[in-house]
């Protein structure tokens, strides 16, 4: 926990300047460690690099900036702590495949995920909680039967997730009796977005078991089926209705997908809930998937 406290002053060090250019040194000096030892045990705790960490943060900071038309992207760059146009441009299309005018042209469309900034106990979590490098894995095509829900991400400050789920599940769990050649011993958590025919995006969650055939779906609930796909799968300690959770969903989308070499699919994310899970323990584990693909 020393650790924890000594990298969390570097940090802040960090956020209180991504608008200068930031000698790592200066951050390690902040944190009153040595600069080797600041960069292992913060390689250690988070899986990445503190430059690499600097550099997305600063990237993050800067991408609202650019909704701003009567900037350019000069202007941006300097504020961000960028001595040239091209450099940030370089780092930018580095980071997200793309450069800042393509991601200006894009805005509307939410396809880049910013990079979390790390706070104690998001530091925490990654110590404790998660493995930081998935499972990679091809899924054969599931049937699946259960409940859906519209739900508000935990990307926006009116986030429902915490009030909708739990109740969704205590619903489905006494129905699992009424679904016919269900296969015994897994539940599933399946997220997806869907896109009405006006364009908008919405976001929903399906509590669901796996069935080997259907034969007839019980009242008031949904039918789908997850294709053959590969996927990267991230074990979580502890429990699921708490900040942590949502923190390792935060590690996968915005540290681990933004250096792996690969991008989300935009398919259905999973959820695993197996007979390691254990309602209302610590010592439960959950199984998180994202359906992913080399990028381009």
């Amino acid at each position: 926990m020393k650790h924890l406290n000594s990298i969390q002053k570097g940090i802040e060090f960090i956020e209180d300047n991504l608008d200068k250019p930031i000698p790592l040194t200066t951050i390690s000096a902040h944190a009153n460690i040595s600069h080797w030892h600041f960069q292992r045990i913060f390689k250690a705790l988070t899986n990445e690099t503190l430059k690499s960490y600097v550099r997305s943060r600063r990237i993050a900071n800067s991408m609202d900036s650019l909704f701003d038309q009567r900037l350019s992207i000069l202007d941006v760059a300097i504020a961000s702590g960028f001595e040239s146009h091209e450099a940030y441009t370089r780092a930018f299309k580095k980071l997200f495949g793309y450069s800042p005018s393509e991601y200006r042209q894009r805005a509307a469309q939410p396809l880049i995920i910013k990079k979390a900034r790390f706070d104690h106990e998001y530091l925490a979590n990654l110590n404790q909680n998660l493995t930081l490098e998935p499972r990679l894995y091809v899924s054969e095509e599931k049937h699946l039967i259960g409940v859906k829900v519209e739900v508000i991400g935990i990307e926006s400050d009116k986030t429902n997730i915490a009030e909708k789920l739990p109740k969704l599940w205590q619903d489905f769990i006494p129905r699992l009796s009424e679904i016919n050649h269900k296969i015994e011993g897994t539940c599933y958590g399946i997220i997806n977005v869907e896109e009405n025919d006006d364009g908008e995006q919405r976001l929903f969650y399906t509590a669901c078991t796996e069935v080997s055939k259907v034969v007839q779906i019980p009242k008031d609930m949904t039918y789908s089926t997850l294709p053959p796909q590969q996927y990267a799968e991230f074990k979580h300690h502890g429990l699921t209705n708490t900040e942590h959770f949502n923190h390792t969903i935060s590690y996968i989308y915005s540290s681990w997908l933004l250096r792996s070499n690969m991008k989300h699919t935009y398919g259905p994310d999973v959820e695993t809930y197996g007979p390691e899970f254990k309602y209302d323990s610590n010592d439960s584990v959950v199984y998180y998937a994202v359906p992913v693909e080399a990028a381009s």
